[in-house]
Formats: structure tokens, C-alpha cells, sequence
């Protein structure tokens, strides 16, 4: 492919937003460029604060269970309140406890900051999910959390590079970076994104405004298809989040170091960054059920591939395997959800799908830790293949005519209306009908550390994994 032909590929992938995504996609690089705190939070309760690594993977679990809470939340929110009002508050939340993180020490004060700080974290992804659908065209809203997800990585890849060039500058000093890089994006959010949330229909024939459905977690999960497509996406998630945890311990069990765990996660990263504009624009216009299809199908054969691995190399050739699932997969997963969800209810919808992602990250640290330990390495990894290989199986036999008939409406009747009801401000569509991840390319640089002990670098990659947001938040 020519120079010209490359850059004619990139303007492709990037045109065609309106103003308003390009803002959210800048906050969403600011606040991942400064997320220090998930980084390097193992380390600094392992060497900082003296505390055991056991102790650190408590906290790793504490963020992943305040995820768990914080998805619903943030969808509620999202829908009853707004998004750019949740979208402000959330991230000073999460400022907050960043702030908080550089000077509490006490054992119950960091557990129950992290646990906060996980709420926040993920409170915040519904909304942004459910702006991006709002103010992007049916046709463009894969293309659109694919971009924000290579923001996600690319932030995150900047931030484990310059807090392993700063920690000299201490902890502390971090987290605070990292609270104002967090407060500069709820900045940005509140000076730059209006409101996108759905006005309320009105009756054409008598004027009045008409209520709509009531929609609680409760109905989101009697959503069939929806349901289905949640605990598919669990199934992936427990797949993705394995090889934070069970990949360093594998690799210490082959006899080598943490650094080269360092070197080889960190393929992740620049497999993202270098090649998502590349995947996107391969992947452009193709069934959502193939492509969810083939990703799975990628996170088995990668993961898979690792009980048979016995060298750097060879662990970073699977890493490749399932990183290009993942690039297809999260984006993809995004965009189902909004087709699904009903233009009022996306923020319940995006934050019942959070909510897998978030009880992902915190099972498979525990799951995987434990095969490990007791069968070995080995059976995690053929487990995992088995899992992607059913949840495959499963996108491909329970979610075909689902899928199909929601990626037609919105191509159709959805995407006219919506263009009928667009009304410009900055390049944001305020839709009066209309609609995160994840997050562990900093474990990279921060396993790279000599951490001295294969379980806190596996900790440390799950507080990432169960962040997102996704990665993801994507």
C-alpha cells in the first residue's frame, strides 16, 4: 500500500463525524493520557506503602466490584439525568479519588478510594457510549467507538511511557497528574458537548408529550436478544481478561522474567495504536455477527496458542492473535448494543452491557489465579480456547436474525429520521429521537518494573482489565 493510498484510507476512517465525537474523543485521550493510577497502583501499594501483594490483588478485586455497581448507575443516570451532566460528574468523582489516592495510606482508607474509584470509572462509560450514538449516524457508530477505543489505547500507551519516565517524581505526584488530566476532561465535557440526551416525543395531534416506557435494569435484562448478547460478550470478557492474569505466571513458570512479561504485553499496545485506523477500514460495513464471530474465534486460537508458547516470541505472536480480536471485537460489541437498545433507554442498555465487562474483571483474576495454581497453566489456556470457540458458536446461532433486523432498521427508517431531526450546534446533532474498553495497554510498561513477583504483576494488569473499559469502553 503506497503513501497515498494510505493517508486517502486514514482521511476515510476519520471523516464524517460531527464536531461534538471529535471533543468526546479528545477527552476520553486527555483522561487515559493522565490515567496514572491504574498503572501504576500495584507498585505503589506494593513498594510505596509496604503492603503485600496479596493485599494489592484485594484492591485490584474492590475496583472491579465498584465497577460492577458503577455501570448500572452511570446508565440510570445517563438516561434520567443526561449524559454531559454524568459524563462531568463521574469524572470529577474519579478526579477526586485520584487526589485522595496521593494522600490516604491506612489499609481501609486506599480500599474503600479504589472502590469508589471503580464506581466512577465506570459510571462514566454509559454516557459516553450513549453520546457517541446519539450525535453519529447508524451507519458510522461502529466506526465511531473504534476510533474512541484507539483514543483509549493511545492515552494509555502515553501514560504507562511517561509515568515510567516520571515515577522518579514519586506516586503521589502521579495520581495528582492524574486527577487534573481527569478534571481537564470533565472540563472539556462541560464547555464543548452539549446535551445529546432524547427530548421527550411529542403527540403530533394533541400536543401533549408522551411517556415513554419505563425502562429498569430488571427490563433491559428481559431484552432476549439484549440478554443473550450481554452474556455472550461475558463469556469474551472472561477470555480477554485471562492473559492479564495467567500470562505472567505462565511465562514466570517457563523460566522468564518480568521484563520480558514487559516487553511481550506491551505488543498489545502497539498493535492497537499502529493498526486500529487499519482494522477499522477493513472491517467497515461488515455483519456485526461475522465480525463478533471472528473475533472470538481470535481470542481462542490466541489464548489457546499460549499452552503451546515456550518463548517471548512466541508468547507475543499469541498476543497479536487475540489483540486483533480484541480491535475487531470491542467496537463491534459497542455498536450492537446501541442498534438494540431503544433510543431512550440506551444509557440502562450500554451500562447492562458495562456491567459484563466489570464482573469480568473481577471473576477471571480470581479464576484464573486459581487454575493456575491448581491444574497449571495449561488448562487455563485450553479453557479459554473452549470458551471463545462456544461464544462463537453462540453469535453465530442465537443472534443472526437479531442483529440483522436491528442493523437494517437502523440503516432505514432510524437513520432517516434521524438526519430529519438533526439539529447543527458546533457539528452536534442534539437528536430528538436518538443514543466503554477497557484499558490494560498500561499494565505493560507497569509488568515490564521489576515487581519482583509474578501474582502483583498479574494484580496490577487487573485493575486495567477490570476497568473497562474498557478498555472500552469503547
Amino acid at each position: 500500500m503506497s503513501i497515498e493510498s494510505l493517508g486517502r484510507s486514514v482521511r476515510a476512517t476519520v471523516s464524517g463525524f460531527p464536531g461534538g465525537f471529535w471533543w468526546l474523543w479528545l477527552s476520553t485521550l486527555v483522561n487515559r493520557t493522565g490515567a496514572f493510577v491504574l498503572t501504576f497502583l500495584s507498585l505503589y501499594l506494593t513498594q510505596e506503602l509496604g503492603y503485600s501483594a496479596w493485599f494489592a490483588g484485594l484492591v485490584v478485586a474492590l475496583h472491579g466490584l465498584g465497577g460492577v455497581a458503577g455501570s448500572p448507575l452511570g446508565g440510570t443516570l445517563t438516561d434520567r439525568w443526561g449524559r454531559r451532566p454524568t459524563m462531568v460528574s463521574m469524572h470529577l468523582a474519579a478526579a477526586a479519588c485520584a487526589a485522595l489516592l496521593s494522600v490516604v495510606t491506612s489499609a481501609w482508607g486506599v480500599a474503600l478510594v479504589v472502590l469508589l474509584m471503580g464506581v466512577a470509572m465506570q459510571a462514566v462509560r454509559p454516557s459516553i457510549n450513549a453520546s457517541i450514538a446519539d450525535m453519529v449516524p447508524a451507519h458510522d457508530v461502529r466506526r465511531a467507538y473504534a476510533l474512541n477505543y484507539w483514543a483509549l489505547n493511545l492515552g494509555f500507551a502515553v501514560a504507562a511511557i511517561g509515568g515510567g519516565v516520571a515515577i522518579v517524581l514519586g506516586y503521589r505526584t502521579l495520581f495528582l497528574v492524574d486527577a487534573a488530566a481527569t478534571a481537564l476532561c470533565a472540563l472539556i465535557v462541560f464547555l464543548r458537548l452539549p446535551e445529546t440526551r432524547p427530548e421527550a416525543r411529542i403527540d403530533q395531534a394533541t400536543g401533549e408529550t408522551l411517556e415513554e416506557e419505563k425502562v429498569s435494569v430488571l427490563t433491559v435484562l428481559r431484552d432476549a436478544p439484549f440478554r443473550t448478547l450481554v452474556l455472550l460478550n461475558l463469556l469474551v470478557c472472561l477470555v480477554f481478561t485471562a492473559p492479564w492474569i495467567g500470562l505472567p505466571l505462565t511465562m514466570a513458570g517457563e523460566g522468564l522474567a518480568p521484563s520480558a512479561y514487559g516487553a511481550v504485553i506491551a505488543v498489545n499496545g502497539i498493535v492497537i495504536v499502529g493498526f486500529q485506523l487499519l482494522v477499522n477500514k477493513v472491517t467497515d460495513k461488515r455483519s456485526p455477527v461475522m465480525l463478533l464471530t471472528v473475533s472470538s474465534l481470535l481470542f481462542a486460537l490466541g489464548t489457546g496458542a499460549t499452552a503451546l508458547a515456550g518463548s517471548s516470541v512466541a508468547f507475543g505472536a499469541t498476543v497479536v492473535i487475540w489483540t486483533i480480536g480484541e480491535m475487531v471485537h470491542v467496537p463491534t460489541n459497542a455498536a450492537a448494543t446501541a442498534r438494540l437498545a431503544p433510543e431512550h433507554a440506551r444509557g440502562r442498555y450500554q451500562g447492562v452491557m458495562g456491567m459484563s465487562w466489570a464482573v469480568a474483571g473481577f471473576v477471571a483474576p480470581i479464576l484464573a489465579g486459581g487454575i493456575v495454581d491448581g491444574p497449571g497453566p495449561d488448562v487455563l489456556w485450553i479453557a479459554c480456547a473452549v470458551i471463545g470457540a462456544v461464544a462463537a458458536l453462540g453469535y453465530q446461532t442465537r443472534l443472526r436474525s437479531a442483529l440483522s433486523e436491528a442493523e437494517g432498521e437502523g440503516e432505514s427508517e432510524g437513520e432517516s429520521k434521524r438526519q430529519e431531526q438533526r439539529k447543527g450546534d458546533g457539528g452536534v446533532e442534539s437528536v430528538t429521537g436518538a443514543k466503554g474498553v477497557g484499558q490494560a495497554t498500561g499494565d505493560a510498561e507497569a509488568a515490564g518494573q521489576d515487581v519482583g513477583s509474578g501474582a502483583e504483576a498479574a494484580g496490577q494488569a487487573a485493575v486495567d482489565a477490570g476497568s473497562v473499559t474498557a478498555k472500552a469502553s469503547a
